[in-house]
C-alpha cells in the first residue's frame, strides 16, 4: 500500500494539513510479544484473549536482530507488551537476552502466568542491566477491577507486584483513568493500597484514558499541522512517543515495525521491517488515539521525558470532528 499516496493520510477531512511527527532517534524500542492472554478484558486495547493471534506470538530468534538493531542505533531501553507476555515461551529467555543490553520493562497482567514464573525471573537480578515491571492495576479496589478481569484478578495482582517487590526488581502500576474523576483522591486510595500491603507509598503510577478496542470508529477531533504548531512546542511535541520509539509486531509470519504501542490495528502504521527503515518516516497523526496524546499526555513509557505542559488540557479549535 503506498500510505504517502493517499490524502486521508496526508490530509484532514477537511483538507487542512495533518498534525505530524518527525523521529529525532530512537530511545526505546517496544516489542509487542503477541495478543495471546489468560484475561479477556472487554475494555482491552489490544482485543486480547485467550488464544488470540492477531499479533504472534514471538520466540527469542524473532527479536535478537532488533534488539543488535536497536543498540547499534543508541536505544536507551527496551519495553515489552502484550497479550499477558508471560504465555509466551520464550520470554524469560528474551528479556535475558536484552538486559545484557539495556535496562528493560515489562507490562503484565500480574496474574497466574506471572506468578508460576516467578523463578525464571531471578536470574535477571544477576544481567548487567535491570528489568522492571509495570502490573495492571486499574482501580484501588477489588470489586471494580475485578468486574472487568474476572474474580480473584486484583488480589493476584496485587500478591505479584508484593513478590516482585520483594525479590528486589523495581515495579510500578498501570492503572485507569475514568471521566471526571478526582486523579488525587483516587491516587491517595492507591498510596493507600501501597502502604497496606508494604510496597513503596511512592510507587509509580501510569494512568490510561479509553483507548477502545482494535479497529473501533472514534470520532475524535482531527489534529492538523497548525494544531501540533499551536498548542505544542518542540519541546511537547518531542514528548509523543512516535518521537523517540517504536513498536516491533509479528503479523502474518513477519516481524514488523509499527510506529507506537497504540496503532497496531492500522496497517498504515507499518514503517517496514527494519528501524533504520522507520526511523526515516513521518507518523502522521491520523489514529483515533493520536489524540490521547494531543489532549491527555498520555504516554505509555516510564522513559519520556515531561514536557513542559500546561496542567489544563489542551483543545485545538482548528481540529474538525
Amino acid at each position: 500500500m503506498n500510505r504517502m499516496a493517499r490524502d486521508d493520510w496526508l490530509f484532514t477531512r477537511s483538507g487542512e494539513p495533518r498534525g505530524y511527527i518527525d523521529t529525532s532517534r530512537l530511545r526505546e524500542l517496544w516489542f509487542h510479544i503477541g495478543t495471546a492472554c489468560n484475561l479477556a478484558c472487554p475494555f482491552c486495547l489490544e482485543g486480547s484473549k485467550p488464544g488470540d493471534r492477531r499479533l504472534e506470538l514471538v520466540k527469542l530468534i524473532d527479536v535478537e536482530p532488533f534488539i543488535v538493531e536497536a543498540v547499534a542505533l543508541g536505544v536507551e531501553q527496551f519495553s515489552f507488551t502484550g497479550g499477558e507476555p508471560f504465555l509466551a515461551r520464550d520470554f524469560p529467555a528474551i528479556l535475558r537476552c536484552a538486559s545484557r543490553y539495556r535496562p528493560c520493562l515489562v507490562l503484565t497482567n500480574g496474574t497466574l502466568p506471572l506468578l508460576r514464573r516467578l523463578d525464571e525471573l531471578r536470574p535477571l537480578l544477576h544481567c548487567p542491566h535491570p528489568t522492571s515491571f509495570r502490573v495492571s492495576l486499574d482501580y484501588p479496589d477489588a470489586n471494580r477491577h475485578d468486574s472487568g478481569r474476572g474474580f480473584g484478578a486484583f488480589d493476584l495482582a496485587v500478591k505479584s507486584l508484593c513478590a516482585l517487590h520483594a525479590m528486589g526488581f523495581k515495579v510500578s502500576v498501570a492503572r485507569q483513568q475514568s471521566a471526571n474523576e478526582d486523579a488525587d483522591v483516587v491516587e491517595s486510595r492507591f498510596r493507600d493500597l501501597f502502604q497496606r500491603n508494604g510496597l513503596p507509598k511512592d510507587l509509580r503510577l501510569v494512568s490510561f484514558p479509553d483507548f477502545h478496542p482494535p479497529g473501533s470508529r472514534v470520532e475524535n477531533p482531527e489534529i492538523t499541522e497548525h494544531c501540533m504548531t499551536t498548542y505544542h512546542t518542540a519541546e511537547s511535541r518531542a514528548a509523543f512517543m512516535c518521537a523517540s520509539s517504536r513498536m516491533v509486531v509479528k503479523i502474518g509470519g513477519r516481524m514488523r515495525v509499527y510506529a507506537c504501542t497504540l496503532v497496531d490495528d492500522d496497517p498504515a502504521f507499518d514503517l517496514g521491517g527494519s528501524l533504520g527503515e522507520s526511523l526515516k518516516q513521518r507518523i502522521m497523526l491520523r489514529h483515533h488515539r493520536c489524540y490521547s496524546c494531543f489532549k491527555h499526555h498520555a504516554s505509555c513509557s516510564e522513559l519520556a521525558p515531561i514536557a513542559n505542559r500546561s496542567a489544563e488540557r489542551v483543545t485545538c479549535a482548528a481540529a474538525t470532528s
